[in-house]
């Protein structure tokens, strides 16, 4: 195919991050009707857990390798360093985790501390094999690895559920998927250990300290509303929360694929000094984020009540207040994620550290103050102020690098066919009860088709773009359209 790398590797990232999104959706789905909100919001904990103990296992090397190698000079050095921190700081991890278990009550009480230890111990081989993958720029094979995990994941998952594991099947699937993820990689492994000077190990160190900070940040934004959702309410009201987020990720797995195929390329174009083209590539980011963002946002605040009731259970349509907070939280999100990346991948990830770190403040002190106040909506409100916190830190640092523009046409066309989709929707809700899954998912399909022909007659740039990119694929391109 006559595809340009940055095309085509984003165009492997788009549809492995679409297709692990899907069979995501279809296998929560499941484990929603069968396990209830009880036993899916402790594997919810288990995951925050194991996000925070993997921060502390990771150090912020493996981001730190990913930046180093990335940059084409003493690859094989740096990821033996890497990969000796990283073995030493499954000890640190470890040890943690022993001392603060005797805090744990929640997860302890599920049973899944167990599983956090197994899982710690067995991230770390494959963690090294694909930052290595990833570092030397086969963006396509990380994702394919990531596709590969997801489906031995649920997979494993669905076969243990059935066999009546619950909350600890959920567990084991994920961590066979974690090793099947690594195993995809290792035969496309091009890096060797070698031996290693001080030299590398203070270059890691000075660029992993900033992105260990940002990191904590992170892990703050995406696990500490659940954490603290279980401390202060109850392990089904995780479920509900972690319900409305995952269905939420609709929107975000555009922005997931563009991050993951624009930071090595961002990294090498800043080395180089090609600020034009990293700038270029942003706007151009941004806009095929909000593609997919704003319409299933419109979408869900219209349909969100009915999708969650027909798709996840009468007891989780509950959750349709926090699901319209957490869709306006996935639009913001384009912004935050892509800037933060481009901070990280320029050199910048003490900026980036900034941006995180003053929002993840913001974020527990509004936590603790609106959970206990409204409940799980205390949560999703504390999210959205955070998100837009953190996106607005992020640009002031940005543009002072490079120029941080969105481009305003394509933005508009954007929400002009949203806006249409929107008006249809309401329109068919009017006239045709949604009385079943059926009548909802032909809602679903009638929006995302009005919504995509109105932008393609609208904005000539973004057909023509589509277009070739079509053809060049080899699929035939309707003569109508």
């Amino acid at each position: 195919m006559n595809i340009d790398p940055i095309r085509r590797q984003g165009l492997i990232s788009l549809v492995s991050t679409s297709t692990l999104t899907f069979v995501g959706f279809i296998a929560t789905m499941y484990f929603a009707h069968v396990l209830g909100k009880t036993a899916y919001g402790a594997y919810a904990l288990f995951l925050a857990y194991y996000g925070i103990f993997t921060l502390i296992g990771d150090g912020g090397f493996g981001g730190a390798a990913v930046k180093r190698i990335s940059e084409g000079t003493d690859q094989n050095e740096y990821y033996s360093a890497f990969c000796a921190l990283r073995i030493a700081l499954l000890a640190v991890s470890v040890t943690a985790l022993i001392l603060v278990r005797p805090l744990m009550i929640d997860l302890e009480a599920s049973g899944m501390v167990i599983w956090l230890f197994i899982a710690l111990v067995a991230g770390v081989l494959p963690g090294i094999i694909t930052t290595g993958v990833y570092g030397t720029d086969m963006v396509g094979v990380n994702q394919t690895a990531g596709l590969a995990n997801t489906i031995v994941k649920v997979a494993v998952q669905i076969m243990a559920v059935y066999l009546g594991y619950s909350a600890a099947g959920l567990a084991g699937g994920f961590v066979a998927g974690i090793a099947a993820g690594g195993l995809f990689c290792l035969p496309f492994t091009q890096l060797r250990l070698t031996r290693f000077t001080k030299e590398h190990l203070k270059n890691l160190f000075t660029f992993s300290f900033w992105i260990f900070l940002s990191g904590s940040g992170a892990v703050i934004f995406a696990y500490a509303d659940t954490i603290l959702v279980g401390y202060f309410l109850s392990t089904a009201d995780v479920g509900l929360y972690q319900i409305a987020v995952q269905f939420t990720a609709a929107a975000t797995f555009t922005t997931m694929a563009l991050r993951t195929t624009l930071y090595p390329k961002v990294s090498r174009w800043h080395a180089e000094g090609n600020t034009g083209l990293i700038s270029f590539s942003l706007s151009r980011a941004f806009t095929y984020s909000l593609l997919l963002a704003v319409p299933v946002a419109v979408g869900g605040w219209i349909l969100g009540e009915r999708l969650l009731y027909f798709l996840y259970g009468a007891g989780f349509a509950e959750g349709a207040s926090v699901l319209a907070i957490l869709l306006l939280v996935q639009v913001i999100n384009v912004f935050m994620f892509l800037q933060t990346m481009s901070l990280s991948a320029m050199g910048r990830p003490r900026e980036s550290f900034y941006a995180t770190g003053t929002a993840a403040a913001v974020n527990i002190a509004l936590d603790l103050t609106l959970i206990p106040l409204m409940g799980i909506e205390g949560a999703a409100v504390a999210t959205l102020i955070t998100m837009f916190v953190n996106a607005a830190v992020a640009y002031r640092y940005l543009s002072r690098q490079i120029s941080v523009t969105i481009e305003r046409g394509p933005t508009l066309h954007i929400l002009l066919a949203a806006g249409v989709m929107a008006l249809v929707i309401i329109l068919y809700r009017q006239f045709i009860p949604l009385s079943n899954a059926f009548l909802v998912l032909a809602a679903v399909v009638i929006g995302a088709v009005v919504y995509g022909l109105i932008l393609l007659k609208t904005d000539v740039d973004l057909h023509d773009e589509i277009h070739d990119l079509v053809v060049e694929l080899g699929i035939p391109w309707p003569r109508w359209l």
